[in-house]
């Protein structure tokens, strides 16, 4: 099976260490260990940040700007990490120093973050909490490609899958555990959490400090003594697509300042205006020549991606805009439609709060099962067609959100949505690898990153206003939008190239 998150073979070309000696089963379940911590913090983040913001006083409709950390620090920290990470020179490897400091910096956030007095606290915990989850990240998923043979990378991908599903499930359902198993009190006082969330928190702190610890103790990099191939700009034509692009955000800014628009067009607008300005900068590089570009390769190569990816992009689009707004919404809809509790300070809110805990702890294990299975699907009916399929089936697990009117058969809509997830988390990295030339695998892994983060800022931008102003406020119907963006992904998937080659 491919990589849950694939790494580039380039990478492995690049550091052949030990590439036929096989390592030792219990030496790669070290070196995958820590994305059971990395997935706890990313399990928490999803079923508990609404609520903790609805504790501290923030309106549903408000909650979509402030989950805006997560697509805003994901889209600047992660290549700029992968970059570094890449040439490193470190004598304690590539990986392991950016995954130890990011670990330890996202276990101090996990301890503030519920403890925070205010609501611009808990926004800048989150911030703090995303930034440096996203600096551990990928370098953990780096590991395998750089440290294992090829003969064993399946093993270790699928390790890795382990890890994260079996995170997923235990960090959203621990809240539910706590109060269920253990007595911890699960209610709360006005502006306050539910003792359970607290130390929820705090135990996913203690298990990503252990698990990062482990991988990077136990984990062996032999340093990056090469220095590479030389960093110069691309001989193939450029596109000229700089300056229009950075006129259009500075348009765009000016309206959004002239016509009092919501902030989050201003992300929107700055966003582009930079890609724009920084395309310029390389083009005028390559026209001196083969000159180095450094980071402003990332920016050409975006704009030059080959057309798989370009319709990858509009799966992904439609995919991630649908996610966003399931983890935004599915507790205080879930609370409203199902327990009657829109209040955060009740008790039926914070039941249904948890009940969405283990629901979102349910599609995580459903899709790390299903994960390993999906390749006998694909040799069978190919991969469009099982991508397609699993994301029709995340469609009716959304859609049964809010068709579905006792609370607990929505375990029905954790079975669809797992499925969904087991493709979306592994199909994608497929596609990527067989579509782009060996020497680019590396940087496109990195710029699909973009067609994640990318709809998240517009689900960020609509939803609010939606779910104020056209819903009444009833939070179900994102929901229902939710659901209609993925079945539109779904279509687009039977669009995907059959088999996409190298250029």
């Amino acid at each position: 099976m491919q990589d849950l998150h694939a790494v580039d073979g380039l990478e492995a070309k690049e550091n052949p260490v030990q590439q036929s000696r096989a390592v030792p089963p219990l030496q790669i379940w070290g070196m995958c260990f820590a994305l059971f911590g990395i997935q706890i913090v990313w399990g928490l983040q999803n079923a508990n940040t609404s609520r903790i913001f609805q504790a501290l006083g923030a309106d549903v409709a408000e909650l979509p700007l402030l989950w805006i950390a997560g697509p805003i620090t994901g889209l600047i920290v992660q290549p700029i990490v992968g970059h570094l990470s890449d040439h490193s020179r470190s004598r304690f490897g590539r990986r392991r120093p950016f995954l130890l400091g990011g670990g330890l910096v996202t276990a101090l956030a996990l301890l503030v973050m519920p403890n925070a007095p205010t609501l611009w606290a808990a926004i800048g915990a989150l911030w703090l909490l995303t930034a440096s989850i996203n600096i551990a990240m990928d370098p953990s998923r780096a590991l395998v490609a750089d440290n294992l043979p090829e003969a064993q990378r399946a093993r270790g991908y699928a390790i890795q899958v382990f890890f994260i599903g079996t995170g997923a499930v235990f960090a959203s359902s621990l809240p539910w555990i706590l109060v269920n198993w253990f007595g911890v009190s699960g209610s709360a006082a006005a502006g306050g959490l539910p003792t359970a969330v607290r130390y929820a928190f705090y135990i996913g702190s203690a298990c990503l400090s252990v698990s990062v610890l482990w991988t990077v103790v136990s984990t062996r990099e032999v340093p990056r003594t090469d220095p590479g191939p030389p960093e110069t700009g691309e001989t193939r034509p450029v596109r000229r697509f700089g300056w229009p692009l950075a006129l259009s955000g500075a348009l765009l800014l000016i309206a959004a300042a002239a016509f009092g628009w919501q902030w989050e067009i201003f992300v929107l607008a700055a966003a582009a205006l930079i890609v724009g300005l920084a395309h310029c900068a390389a083009t005028r590089r390559q026209a001196r020549g083969n000159a180095p570009l450094g980071l402003l390769q990332i920016v050409e190569d975006f704009l030059s991606m080959p057309a798989a990816l370009r319709r990858l992009a509009i799966v992904q689009f439609f995919t991630w805009f649908g996610l966003f707004a399931m983890w935004i919404y599915a507790v205080p809809a879930v609370a409203r439609r199902h327990f009657g509790g829109g209040d955060p300070a009740s008790a039926a809110f914070n039941a249904a709060a948890d009940w969405v805990g283990i629901l979102f702890a349910g599609y995580n294990g459903v899709a790390a099962v299903a994960a390993l299975l999906l390749p006998a699907v694909v040799v069978r009916i190919g991969e469009r067609a099982t991508y397609a399929i699993c994301l029709l089936a995340a469609t009716a697990g959304m859609a049964g959100f809010v068709l579905i009117a006792d609370a607990q058969w929505l375990w029905l809509s954790s079975l669809g949505i797992g499925l969904g997830w087991a493709a979306i988390l592994s199909l994608p990295y497929a596609i990527i690898v067989n579509a782009v030339p060996p020497e680019k695998v590396g940087v496109y892994l990195g710029i699909h990153n973009v067609f994640l983060v990318i709809p998240q800022l517009v689900a960020a931008v609509c939803l609010g206003p939606l779910v104020a102003g056209a819903f009444g406020g009833d939070p179900a119907m994102a929901l229902g939008i939710a659901a209609i963006f993925v079945g539109i992904a779904a279509f687009a998937a039977l669009l995907l190239p059959r088999a996409a080659h190298p250029r």
